[in-house]
């Protein structure tokens, strides 16, 4: 189902667009280093703190949107249709992550993508269905699950199948990684701030209409458009690099 321009709440593609933007000098910094234009530790305390917030962001962001597009579709849709709409939602996000991790297998090797954000999107998507109508449950599972990935990211294990929850091995190296725990918790959390501050698709607190804005709009129309720029940044990005400096 599209949603027409003017169903949308400009502050969240906003808001998105931020992220994007974020996500996209990062790529551009890692790359820089990547390809030893201009070095630099991507593993530093400033760059880990630019970095986090950017997935935070987005999370948060999913969650967020998950309750306003359960509060449009369950006026036209019936309930199998409701999780047929999801779970069709989530397995796209999580084919393309699939995608990326073959792509990144072909062309990377070392460090390539076995469960990026765009996996961990289309699992959370799946899995937050039963829980998008509640609000302090949400909260409070966010956190719980929050709480377990922090403490299994000082851990380390000797197996490898439960990666994409949170269980890293040893010596384990990836690009791109957003297990479940605990980045599933902030998707709920995500949906907690969703119900908390908007109902029916309509917001519960005044906020001035600055959607005409001319930097604005362009940041909605790069939040309306984040998973296309999502997947289409890193090649422009490299073909830039080469055009310039190979």
């Amino acid at each position: 189902m599209k949603i027409k321009p003017a169903e949308r709440l400009w502050e969240i593609d906003f808001l998105r667009g931020i992220a994007i933007i974020m996500m996209i000098i990062y790529h551009l910094i890692f790359d820089l280093n990547y390809f030893k234009i201009y070095a630099t530790d991507i593993y530093s305390a400033p760059v880990l703190i630019f970095l986090y917030p950017i997935g935070t962001a987005f999370l948060l962001l999913v969650g967020i949107s998950l309750t306003l597009s359960y509060s449009r579709a369950q006026k036209t849709l019936a309930k199998k249709q409701l999780q047929l709409k999801f779970l069709k939602r989530g397995m796209g996000i999580f084919g393309l992550g699939l995608i990326i991790t073959l792509a990144t297998w072909i062309y990377l090797k070392e460090g390539f993508i076995i469960f990026g954000i765009l996996h961990c999107i289309g699992i959370s998507i799946i899995l937050a269905y039963p829980l998008i109508k509640y609000k302090f449950k949400n909260l409070i599972i966010g956190m719980i699950l929050i709480t377990l990935g922090i403490i299994l990211r000082s851990l380390t294990f000797d197996f490898n199948w439960l990666l994409w929850l949170g269980f890293v091995p040893s010596g384990f190296y990836t690009l791109d990684y957003f297990p479940l725990l605990p980045w599933f918790g902030v998707v709920l959390i995500g949906i907690f701030i969703g119900n908390a501050v908007y109902e029916d698709n309509k917001r519960k607190f005044k906020l001035k209409d600055l959607s005409q804005n001319i930097a604005i709009r362009f940041m909605c129309f790069l939040g309306r458009h984040s998973l296309v720029v999502y997947l289409l940044h890193q090649l422009i990005i490299i073909a830039i690099i080469r055009l310039i400096f190979f």
